[in-house]
């Protein structure tokens, strides 16, 4: 009886021992988790627009009468020297106007010489006491009314010259004609667009620009500008005009990039533009350390006397690959849970690597 008693208190011995050692390993280690430190740092962010070159001179050309076309020389892509003839009107009407304004200056000419005479006539007379001085003022008033006719018949021949000059399009200056609305047997209005000349000279990348790139964040003055047919071709070339209105059916800002001449890319080519913001010195963190508190972006950061992680909200003031910028909510130097954030609770201890904190 004392054996089996024995044995019964030796077994209840073992059993409190392993239930003792099943307490003891049963308590939770503290969870390991990959930290990042907050730091300050430049960031420099941008994107590409594809735009196209354009001369930095265009001008369309217009007759300045209206007229039927007889006849244009040239055509898109063909390039011109100033003073080169573009294009003609029918020009018979201007010319039976040129006839009429000549004939009514001969007309006046005669007039004026009549005149001269009489005065001539009255003024020997009247020294001689044969004629009356109102005879003399009348023969004087006589030819300065033939004067202003012949003064007015001049001018109107030198207007019906110019307008007979119009019938004539010319190129105003060296170029390149990069667009024609104009055919032989069209009736042209005056001041109708009949071709476009691109001059000689600067060109420029134009780009039409959404105005949010523009919002809140300076944009650096230097753009890569590239060939996106040859994109081995890539120049740096500066910001040299950004509209001041927004187009308003496109919702996008014009911008000008003043290309070098040493190298000019051709005309109406595709190209892209590499615009860049000035650097901004924030705090960036990857993807996965963010959480969410009430619906809004956080972060886990961890007390480092503690070893405790609290969640908290942060301001997000931008989005980049792999990466987010944090706007506010947290101070630079301060260790975030970068990986393993899905299980953690507000008050936790966490094992981290402390000395790749520091």
């Amino acid at each position: 009886m004392k054996f089996l008693f024995l044995i019964l208190s030796l077994c209840g011995v073992g059993l409190l021992s392993a239930c003792s050692d099943d307490q003891a390993s049963a308590t939770p280690k503290p969870r390991q988790v990959a930290t990042v430190i907050a730091k300050v740092q430049p960031l420099v962010t941008g994107g590409s627009i594809t735009g196209e070159v354009r001369a930095r001179l265009q001008t369309d050309l217009s007759f300045r009468v209206g007229g039927k076309i007889v006849e244009r020389l040239v055509d898109v892509g063909d390039h011109v020297k100033q003073g080169q003839l573009l294009a003609r009107l029918d020009a018979e009407e201007q010319k039976a106007e040129l006839e009429v304004a000549q004939a009514n200056l001969n007309s006046a000419e005669a007039q004026q010489t009549q005149a001269q005479l009489a005065m001539n006539r009255q003024q020997n007379l009247f020294r001689t006491q044969v004629t009356t001085r109102a005879e003399l003022d009348q023969a004087q008033e006589s030819l300065l009314t033939a004067q202003g006719s012949v003064k007015s018949a001049q001018a109107q021949l030198a207007n019906a010259q110019d307008t007979l000059s119009y019938t004539n399009m010319t190129a105003p200056a060296d170029g390149i004609i990069t667009a024609r609305d104009g055919e032989v047997g069209q009736v042209a209005q005056a001041a109708e667009m009949i071709f476009t000349l691109a001059h000689d000279g600067p060109r420029d990348a134009v780009f039409d620009v959404m105005e949010s790139l523009f919002l809140g964040r300076a944009v650096e003055p230097q753009v890569q500008v590239s060939l996106l047919s040859d994109p081995s071709r890539k120049v740096q070339a500066s910001v040299r005009e950004i509209s001041p209105t927004i187009d308003s059916s496109t919702g996008t800002i014009k911008v000008k990039v003043g290309l070098p001449g040493d190298d000019p890319m051709p005309l109406s080519a595709a190209v892209s533009g590499a615009f860049q913001y000035k650097p901004q010195n924030v705090i960036q963190l990857p993807w996965s350390a963010m959480a969410s508190k009430a619906g809004v972006p956080a972060v886990w950061v961890i007390d480092v006397s503690s070893s405790k992680v609290s969640l908290r909200a942060v301001e997000v003031g931008d989005y980049e690959t792999g990466t987010f910028v944090i706007k506010s909510g947290l101070s630079e130097g301060e260790v975030v849970v970068s990986q393993g954030i899905k299980f953690l609770r507000q008050g936790e201890v966490v094992a981290y690597d402390k000395g790749a904190s520091k």
